[in-house]
């Protein structure tokens, strides 16, 4: 059976409608997959394509988007199954026409609704990936703990084994010192898309927002609010409805960039070092604010 049958007949099962492949077309698949749409004549669906180790890389995102859809407050994709055929592993979603234009307001309303789904602890159920670096979610209380050892710790372990020590290395545990003067506030343990850039957000035909390729875990939800202003931001009217709806706390500005140095140095452990300076600035930034 080729890959294409094998996905076909995973499909098939996951929906019970018979599904057959007659168009298969290669779409962008971001910088970690390749991916495909696939079509019979009147159903078609977004798959997902990684290597076989990526199986449980794609079970955790499927995971993810059933929990973020669970609240009710923002479309996400449904996925439909996982698996492996080909040499490859897979992920059927439900395939979205997404060629609106995003209008702020209903997304800022409809993240901060979805902000308030809240859990008893910080972290998730299960470990998933931030691009393809695996991300940690221990459940704990003590989000300060949390970011310390599971975020900020992790990238910083990571990148002195691909050999960035010495100064980052060095302002990174004073960093992680001061973290309590910093996240001086106390946030509920919101679920979070938890990769929220410019490129994870868009919108149906008919305007509605929908998010896609989360890293979810419960924590801070100015961590998701934080991404959002990374690479550019999502415009004003998104942030002044999402603030309208759910005021962020005194000090944000500060934690923000605490937040964003995670995924600074993800990039940095990502794609090499020309995101090191950047890292090292932002550290001495807010530990400049401890001082």
């Amino acid at each position: 059976m080729t890959q294409w049958a094998t996905i076909a007949q995973a499909i098939s099962t996951a929906t019970g409608r018979p599904f057959e492949v007659r168009s298969n077309r290669a779409v962008g698949g971001g910088c970690i997959n390749t991916a495909a749409v696939l079509g019979d004549g009147s159903q078609s669906y977004f798959v997902k394509l990684n290597a076989t180790d990526r199986l449980d890389m794609f079970e955790a995102e499927a995971a993810g988007l059933r929990a973020l859809a669970e609240p009710g407050a923002m479309r996400v994709p449904e996925p439909i199954c996982t698996g492996s055929a080909g040499g490859q592993s897979f992920l059927v979603m439900e395939l979205l026409d997404l060629g609106g234009r995003l209008d702020g307001v209903p997304a800022g309303r409809q993240l901060a609704e979805l902000h308030r789904a809240t859990a008893p602890t910080f972290g998730w159920e299960r470990d998933n990936t931030i691009g393809s670096t695996p991300q940690r979610n221990t459940q704990t209380t003590d989000w300060v703990r949390f970011w310390r050892e599971h975020r900020l710790g992790r990238q910083l372990e990571i990148a002195a084994a691909n050999g960035y020590g010495g100064r980052l290395q060095a302002a990174g545990e004073r960093l992680m010192a001061r973290l309590d003067a910093l996240i001086d506030h106390a946030p509920e343990a919101s679920i979070l898309h938890g990769d929220l850039w410019g490129g994870n957000i868009g919108a149906t035909r008919q305007g509605e927002p929908v998010i896609f390729d989360p890293a979810v875990y419960y924590g801070d939800r100015e961590a998701d609010i934080a991404m959002t202003e990374l690479f550019g931001g999502f415009g004003g009217d998104f942030y002044a409805a999402y603030r309208e709806a759910w005021p962020l706390d005194a000090g944000y500005a500060t934690r923000k960039t605490l937040y964003n140095l995670y995924h600074i140095l993800n990039h940095l452990n990502l794609f090499g070092g020309g995101y090191l300076s950047q890292s090292q600035g932002m550290i001495e930034r807010l530990l400049a604010e401890t001082r």
